[in-house]
């Protein structure tokens, strides 16, 4: 079991790497082009999997760009819930999203009641 662990963990690593190297967009690849990094991954596995690791692409972080903090001039950080502009584009967003929700409710209450009145059409418009 053990012979076979190094093996299985370089595998493991160049297969990562190389969908990793595939995957990136070409704005976050360091160094070199995106084409030669794909090339070195492949025909070096180990060497070229940890080179990539160490200096073909931007780390950010552990967290998604858009909710990372931002920075702010001053040098101060600011979380997005504590972003005014991020609030108020969430606000503008709610606002848009209950309109929206509220033509979608008045047009099905339109198309029931169109419904309603081809299944009875003695009766007559119901409101």
């Amino acid at each position: 079991m053990l012979r076979i662990l190094p093996p299985l963990l370089a595998l493991a690593l160049w297969i990562w790497a190389f969908i990793d190297c595939l995957t990136t967009p070409e704005d976050e690849v360091r160094h070199l082009p995106k084409v030669v990094w794909v090339i070195i991954v492949l025909f070096f596995p180990l060497l070229g999997s940890i080179a990539w690791l160490v200096a073909g692409k931007q780390r950010g972080g552990l967290l998604p760009a858009r909710a990372a903090a931002t920075e702010r001039p001053g040098g101060r950080s600011v979380a997005p819930d504590d972003d005014p502009e991020f609030l108020a584009s969430l606000k503008k967003d709610n606002g848009r999203h209950e309109d929206m929700l509220k033509q979608w409710e008045a047009d099905l209450r339109r198309r029931e009641d169109e419904l309603r009145d081809k299944d009875d059409p003695e009766s007559g418009p119901k409101r």
